[in-house]
């Protein structure tokens, strides 16, 4: 491979440089990702294998970043398990039937992943031979818990309440649906490296809704056995957003990577977790609207914080719609430029 920093920062080895990526980064701050979005619908971009392709390969060409990300979502997992999604504007994800009862729950199905999300396999396949070993490909899910909280909430929320609901009054219901989501995000991980996916991300968006004692019941037991399940055959890097308290047992899970978001310091991050293991992050998003001087000046504090082994630099969270490109490109520019 003609870049792989990313894999030799997951293996700890000593690096020039740290590897640099962004969460989103083929999203809605790229105008040839905006014209798409005018001619295709959200999940027919999704769906179509040569829009995914294209679509990942954008900020590999225009940005410069070290690593591809399939472009995908993580609702497609429940979409193949029978529960409907849809992408309506000003709204994002909605969901028209809910699962908040046992009869709902027993429409939910444990899928063949390959019969409903070939599409998704055809796209890394396809991915991987247009990057012809440029840089390394990231396949991704979403961690059972946030699936959960989209599931039974049936749309977005700022604390989820009906999702957390369903835990504490049916907490047996909870973990079914929650086993049923395991198992599936297993069998479709496992198909995405079989496509050629080189790295993993497991994304517990609202992983940080919960109390330490809770993300110990419903999250924390769920992602380990995808992690179990997955690390013997590629790197799994765990990001929990607002989950610093679960670092430490992150660490000792067998994932290869953690990501950190914006509120926990680069200190804070490796104290938590041991100092071993590589981390990920911890840009703030909305500070890629600062002047350059001042990105680059902070990317690079960031990277002396981190230190420059055992790091993978990338953002606390998903690149926002509003960051003007030249700005997204100075954020990696500056970890090429990065002497220690």
């Amino acid at each position: 491979m003609k870049n792989d920093l990313l894999l030799q920062a997951l293996k700890c080895e000593t690096v020039e440089r740290p590897p640099v990526w962004m969460m989103r980064q083929a999203g809605r701050y790229l105008p040839d990702f905006m014209k798409l979005k005018e001619k295709y619908d959200f999940f027919t971009r999704c769906q179509t294998p040569e829009l995914a392709t294209e679509i990942t390969l954008m900020p590999i060409d225009q940005i410069g970043v070290d690593a591809a990300i399939i472009f995908s979502d993580i609702l497609v997992v429940l979409q193949a398990m029978n529960i409907e999604v849809e992408m309506r504007d000003g709204i994002g994800p909605y969901i028209p039937k809910p699962i908040n009862s046992k009869a709902a729950l027993d429409q939910v199905i444990l899928p063949d992943v390959v019969d409903h999300l070939d599409y998704v396999f055809e796209a890394v396949r396809m991915t991987k031979k247009e990057l012809n070993e440029r840089v390394p490909l990231i396949g991704f899910a979403g961690a059972p818990w946030t699936l959960l909280c989209y599931a039974v909430q049936g749309k977005s929320s700022k604390n989820f309440h009906q999702a957390k609901a369903i835990c504490f009054e049916e907490p047996q219901m909870a973990k079914e649906l929650l086993q049923r989501i395991t198992i599936t995000t297993i069998a479709y991980l496992r198909e995405k490296v079989k496509a050629g996916a080189d790295v993993i991300q497991l994304f517990d968006s609202w992983g940080g809704l919960l109390s330490p004692s809770d993300y110990q019941e419903f999250s924390w037991p769920y992602l380990k056995q995808i992690v179990d399940a997955l690390s013997g055959s590629v790197p799994v890097i765990v990001f929990g957003k607002g989950c610093w308290f679960s670092l430490q047992d992150m660490s000792k899970s067998g994932a290869a990577a953690l990501g950190i978001d914006w509120t926990c310091s680069a200190r804070n991050a490796r104290y938590l977790s041991g100092g071993q293991i590589t981390l990920q992050g911890n840009f703030d998003p909305s500070r890629l609207l600062s002047p350059i001087p001042e990105i680059k000046t902070q990317v690079k504090q960031m990277i002396n914080a981190f230190g420059k082994d055992r790091y993978i630099v990338n953002l606390g969270h998903g690149i926002l719609p509003n960051i003007p490109v030249d700005h997204a490109k100075a954020f990696v520019d500056a970890v090429k430029e990065y002497q220690s």
